[in-house]
């Protein structure tokens, strides 16, 4: 690269720096800075870790958001390779619909499941109808956990699709002519060739949901998870640095799953090849 060319890099590179300390590094030091003149100093975080509160909060939001991940991997697994390798009427409706909740704010997510599930919802309406009790569940974990299923969908499946498509048919051709059933065709060829894909959509699930607000402010009346805690401790609590903390503490943990994606799904990328 000609040094005079230095000059003109630097002037291209200029508007990301700006954005990028802008929006991600003076908030992010603003957030430590945050922590460090709270009460307890930088112990807030041992306080974040030890509070049963806390605690038992972050540990529901990682749980949930594994759960969401793999329920969510495992339905657009299945219908993803199926939309792509059949051809029926009605099939881009079918996709439109999978894809529909990419437009949807979490408020309106909620608020779907409140009408599905909720005290008034249509699956009170049928269990009264048919048992005499109303099942109401879109205020707990589990309405919160379909919520964030139905919210991730589109996110995982247009991924899984997209890596199907790429899927080279002769692969398990060859292996159905050796003898392998289509259990070991899907484990061993269909599966391996969607790692990638797989990996880095679920990571983006994961982080999604362990960040989410919108819908669990609809929903989470009766619930902890850590982006409902950390808005109560700012907003009632006017506990500042408890909130710069747990802020922290869910950056880390979204970031570490991301990396950890990116790893792996190099590590995938290399192997299929």
């Amino acid at each position: 690269m000609d040094r005079r060319d230095t000059p003109f890099l630097i002037l291209l590179a200029l508007p990301a720096v700006i954005v990028f300390s802008a929006f991600f590094l003076l908030p992010l030091a603003r957030l430590v800075m945050v922590v460090g003149e709270g009460r307890d100093g930088l112990a807030t975080y041992a306080v974040v870790l030890t509070h049963p509160r806390y605690l038992e909060s972050l540990v529901a939001t990682m749980v949930l958001s594994a759960g969401v991940t793999a329920v969510t991997l495992a339905l657009c697994g299945v219908v993803g390779v199926f939309l792509t390798r059949n051809r029926f009427f009605g099939q881009r409706l079918v996709v439109a619909m999978l894809t529909l909740p990419l437009s949807f704010p979490g408020v309106v997510v909620g608020f779907m499941i409140i009408m599905l599930a909720g005290r008034q919802g249509l699956i009170g309406d049928l269990t009264q109808a048919l048992t005499g009790n109303r099942l109401v569940f879109a205020y707990s974990m589990a309405g919160l956990f379909v919520a964030y299923v139905y919210f991730s969908i589109p996110r995982v499946i247009l991924t899984v699709m997209a890596a199907a498509e790429k899927l080279d048919r002769r692969v398990e051709e060859a292996a159905r002519s050796l003898g392998a059933s289509t259990w070991r065709v899907t484990r061993d060829v269909i599966i391996p060739g969607l790692a990638p894909a797989l990996v880095s959509s679920g990571a983006i699930c994961f982080a999604t949901a362990m960040g989410a607000f919108g819908t669990a402010f609809t929903l989470a009346t009766r619930i902890d998870v850590l982006p409902m805690v950390i808005y109560t401790e700012f907003t009632l609590n006017a506990n500042i640095a408890v909130a710069a903390s747990l802020s922290i503490v869910l950056g880390i943990i979204t970031w570490v799953a991301l990396a950890i994606a990116r790893s792996l799904a190099g590590t995938t990328v290399s192997a299929a090849a």
